[in-house]
């Protein structure tokens, strides 16, 4: 005999079909809250990349782009710390290959982020650390998506 009061409720799997398991991923607040966490990292990370990048540029007066390649190296290593450990609470899994993991993710947004900016400054005319900023926030979807699904999936 059983008493219902105190029967823990069986995990719902997750449907078949892309759109059905999309709307059943929506449906869960630890998507939600993981999300908000990789933002607050997302966001320190963008604090860190502009002020290497401000520095490099214009107190260093180092090009816009080679600046751009210090700033991100020294926000990656902000983020991955803070990603792995808080964000996706993957501390149990092997540091190496989930660094290797991140990095290649990184590249790619990376990647996006440099083109974007390059566009914006040399066509559209934009001042460098605005440019920076926009290119830096279109390239995070990217990120989210690489690292929840690729870099610290469980």
């Amino acid at each position: 005999m059983t008493d219902e009061a105190f029967a823990v409720p069986v995990a719902e799997a997750p449907p078949r079909g892309r759109r059905r398991r999309l709307r059943y991923a929506l449906r869960q607040r630890g998507n939600w809250l993981q999300l908000l966490r990789f933002a607050t990292v997302g966001a320190s990370g963008y604090v860190v990349n502009l002020a290497v990048f401000t520095a490099a540029v214009h107190g260093a007066h180092f090009d816009y782009l080679v600046a751009a390649v210090l700033a991100f190296v020294v926000a990656l290593a902000n983020n991955f710390f803070w990603n792995r450990g808080w964000t996706f609470r993957a501390g149990d899994g092997h540091a190496g290959f989930q660094a290797a993991r991140f990095l290649v993710v990184s590249l790619v947004a990376f990647g996006f982020n440099v083109l974007l900016l390059y566009v914006l400054v040399e066509y559209a005319g934009m001042p460098k650390v605005p440019a920076q900023a926009i290119a830096i926030v279109a390239a995070t979807p990217l990120n989210f998506i690489g690292n929840k699904l690729w870099s610290f999936r469980t």
